[in-house]
């Protein structure tokens, strides 16, 4: 006699056939086979961000993330992303779409990678929780091409939520460290995404107008066999059966080649410095754009040259990445990025006595603190409504043995930085070019001459005057969103404390 579970067990199968019988959409969901170029399919992906109104009513495919996904009775809502772009999806019972479907489709892992195919439809309301506001997709069918696992390391809704949101909201946010730890995770948030894709344009930007200007596109070596500026804050690595440096700066190769006459030269590359600084703003490892020219008569020929590239490159980002810079001012509120045409150019003196007006105490040699950066930079906004400006003729005292001192003022140096925010991103000056002026002053800074012999050999047969100097990307990204932790704009950064990923 058969068992009441055997029974049941027969019961149970005709269900299954029927249950089967009715996924009439069987084919058009499912998890793909893994992509290993098998074929060449002619199908057309759609960018998100090409989902609009005028596509309404076409039948498009398109590869997206699942943000998130509700499922709703007899149908499923699913948020789309693909980069800083989001539509939302609708898989609904009906002509295409049975109910395993739809639960099928409910039940897909946030972050997996899919394929869909569907109808752009205009919807009536604006839907304004993504940034495709005007339409979305009725899906008609969809594929799994690569599946996330179900624990996600961070939340992505939590990592783009606003700090201020999160303290009055109770709500999560996540902290730098989570962040930095799971970077490939957050660098989909699409604060992440303006964030480098506007770095990316700085670079672009930097490129596009120094060459416009006429400069030469150096690569310079990053293994020397001395310190580069003859300090301490150097990495040293093991070369064969010698010891090597990792390149502070590429100041003695871009020298090199005013010296090979190539008269206007910039680079773009990493810079290594092995200071013990914990900071907002220092890493030991960051990408220099770096710009050394030859001039006439006088250096203020290649500090101009210099600010004006600088406001190139702001105008540019603020002409081509007004989607970036606002995709940022959601996360991070911030005043928009201000300057003047031409630069605002104050002389160190000046500086100090607008500080001392403010009941700063410094002496005439003394070099800025960071808190006195900050204070000036509140100071030059408030007299000239500027984020951006120069402070020249730094005191001889507080730079580099190769700084050209000032000769109407010995205690003087034809040396500039420029500040963003308050903070400084460019330190430059013009060089001194005179093998014999150069070795004076080495010997009075106490530098080793051997140690920089090949340096100092470099202007023994002929060099033109030159000035130059070098900026910190990940900095100027950081301060012109006003974002306030190079961290934030350093892909994966490393600082004294972090070596992974």
């Amino acid at each position: 006699m058969p068992s009441a579970s055997a029974g049941r067990k027969n019961q149970e199968k005709p269900r299954e056939i029927m249950d089967a019988a009715e996924d009439y959409a069987k084919e058009r969901y499912g998890i793909s086979s893994m992509i290993q170029s098998q074929e060449k399919p002619d199908r057309v992906l759609v960018r998100v961000r090409d989902l609009t109104i005028q596509k309404a009513d076409e039948i498009v495919w398109v590869r997206a993330r699942v943000h998130t996904s509700r499922a709703k009775g007899k149908q499923c809502f699913l948020v789309l992303r693909q980069q800083q772009f989001n539509v939302q999806a609708l898989v609904a019972v009906g002509d295409h779409a049975s109910k395993q479907m739809v639960k099928f489709a409910a039940n897909i892992n946030k972050e997996s990678i899919v394929d869909v195919e569907g109808v752009v439809r205009k919807v009536n309301q604006k839907i304004g929780s993504c940034t495709q506001q005007d339409v979305e997709l009725h899906v008609q069918k969809i594929y799994v091409i690569s599946l996330a696992e179900p624990r996600l390391p961070l939340q992505l809704d939590d990592a783009i939520r606003p700090e201020v949101e999160g303290e009055e909201e109770g709500r999560a946010t996540v902290n730098q460290d989570t962040r930095l730890d799971n970077r490939v995770i957050d660098l989909r948030t699409s604060t992440s995404q303006a964030v480098f894709r506007l770095q990316s344009g700085i670079c672009h930007l930097f490129r596009e107008t120094l060459i416009n200007k006429g400069f030469v596109e150096i690569q310079t070596p990053k293994i020397i066999s001395a310190a580069s500026e003859g300090g301490a804050n150097v990495f040293t690595v093991s070369y064969f059966k010698n010891n090597a440096y990792l390149a502070q700066s590429p100041q003695l190769y871009k020298q090199m080649c005013i010296c090979a006459d190539f008269e206007k030269v910039f680079c773009i590359g990493p810079v290594f410095r092995a200071e013990d600084s914990n900071t907002h703003r220092h890493l030991t490892e960051f990408v220099g754009l770096d710009i050394e020219m030859a001039f006439n008569y006088h250096y203020h020929e290649v500090l101009e040259e210099i600010a004006d590239t600088l406001v190139q490159i702001f105008k540019g980002l603020q002409e081509r990445f007004q989607t970036e810079i606002q995709t940022v001012n959601k996360q991070f509120p911030c005043e928009p990025f201000k300057f003047l045409e031409p630069t605002l150019r104050l002389e160190y003196c000046e500086a100090l006595a607008m500080l001392r007006e403010a009941g700063v105490e410094m002496g005439d040699e003394e070099d800025l603190s960071t808190p006195n950066e900050k204070l000036l930079g509140r100071l030059v906004k408030e007299k000239y409504d500027t984020d951006f400006y120069v402070l020249d003729k730094y005191p001889l005292a507080v730079r580099p043995f190769y700084t050209m001192p000032d000769p109407n003022n010995p205690k003087h140096s034809n040396s500039y930085d420029m500040f963003m925010r308050g903070e400084e991103i460019l330190s430059g000056a013009q060089r001194i070019h005179d093998s014999q002026l150069l070795t004076e002053r080495a010997l009075h800074h106490g530098i080793d001459l051997e140690k920089i012999k090949a340096y100092i050999d470099s202007f023994r047969f002929g060099a033109p005057p030159h000035a130059g100097g070098g900026i910190g990307l990940e900095r100027v990204t950081m301060l012109f969103l006003g974002l306030h932790n190079v961290r934030q704009t350093s892909m994966f950064p490393r600082d004294p404390k972090r070596l992974t990923p």
